[in-house]
């Protein structure tokens, strides 16, 4: 066989190889690997190429700047990587990632919110998490007439901003995000169930989630919300002051921290110690587990509880029960600070 022909089969068999290892060289990893570890990445609206290199360098995605941006040039992807939210594959060469970043979908943004945050907590959730200004936010919050438009009889949207886990599209603004979740915990209150108890209670939405709001800030374990909430409910019939601790909280410039008897002094109609019923408005942003525990107390007498110091409570009838109850638990946090004091000594 001569030289030219034994050239030409090693060609003809190398050749698919090559065209193979060019193809893996540019595939970019499907969507349906899982196994693939991702790193996620968000691309703010208006990025440059330039600040999208020095993005993908920080999160360790590449190593030299200067030939990811050549490579997008080379490839002519320079202006088509989108804005978003990116879950990109760990591993990729210079081609593949501009490859994955010019015709990959953004996905949504996942955002969670926990129960009794409150709306400052909130605002710098959706802030951190989705890009957008934190000051407009806080400005739409507290604008009447934005209320006044979302059905929310309040000056300002606390206790409406319901907390969950939610999947945000990327480019989301202030103003819809704030009206998704107020029309979210609205929603709570559509069922005919619940406009029946309303009218049953007379009371409005925004006294349930005032109500629903001090439960949250009780409430440690999901099934003792409805026996709280009973508690509070025993006392707005009998006309007796709520004694709701997290109000006082509240208000508090130093808290949360241990309250003292003159924080009960206070001078506030949030101060459930000196003023009967529900103070103003909520303190907090409950969950729809505490809005429907106020709406559906349980069934009891009682009208008194105190911590045990496990995040459970003891719930009493009487004063002569609560005062015994109450001073277990002071018991327990002295035997508590005694075991601090000789671990520290030792």
């Amino acid at each position: 066989m001569s030289g030219k022909k034994k050239s030409l089969l090693i060609v003809l068999f190398l050749l698919p190889l090559l065209v193979f290892k060019i193809f893996y060289y540019f595939k970019v990893p499907g969507e349906n690997e899982k196994t693939v570890h991702r790193t996620e990445l968000i691309i703010p609206r208006g990025a440059l190429l330039t600040q999208i290199a020095d993005s993908l360098h920080r999160h360790g995605l590449i190593e030299q700047t200067k030939l990811f941006l050549l490579w997008a040039k080379t490839l002519g992807f320079e202006t088509k990587i989108k804005a978003g939210l990116f879950q990109i594959p760990d591993g990729l060469n210079y081609p593949q990632l501009v490859r994955f970043l010019a015709e990959a979908k953004p996905e949504d943004i996942r955002v969670t919110l926990i129960e009794g945050w409150s709306t400052e907590e909130i605002l710098h959730q959706l802030n951190k998490r989705l890009r957008i200004n934190v000051s407009v936010l806080d400005s739409l919050v507290r604008d009447a007439g934005f209320c006044r438009q979302l059905g929310v009889e309040a000056g300002n949207l606390t206790g409406y901003l319901l907390p969950d886990t939610y999947a945000f599209p990327f480019g989301i603004n202030e103003e819809q995000v704030l009206r998704y979740l107020v029309k979210r915990t609205t929603a709570l209150f559509k069922p005919d169930s619940v406009k029946a108890r309303l009218k049953e209670t007379k009371y409005s939405m925004h006294q349930i989630l005032t109500l629903a709001s001090i439960v949250e800030g009780e409430a440690m374990i999901d099934a003792e919300r409805p026996v709280i909430a009973s508690v509070y409910w025993n006392r707005l019939r009998r006309g007796m002051r709520l004694q709701a601790d997290p109000t006082i909280q509240f208000i508090l410039k130093d808290g949360p921290r241990r309250l003292l008897y003159k924080d009960l002094e206070i001078d506030s109609p949030y101060n459930t110690y000196r003023y009967s019923g529900l103070p103003p408005g909520p303190i907090n942003n409950p969950g729809r587990a505490s809005v429907l525990a106020a709406l559906f107390p349980a069934q009891t007498k009682f009208i008194y509880f105190v911590a045990k110091g496990d995040g459970s409570h003891v719930f009493s009838r009487t004063s002569s029960e609560h005062i015994r109850a109450k001073a277990a638990f002071d018991r327990v946090r002295r035997d508590e600070a005694r075991k601090k004091y000789y671990q520290k000594r030792k």
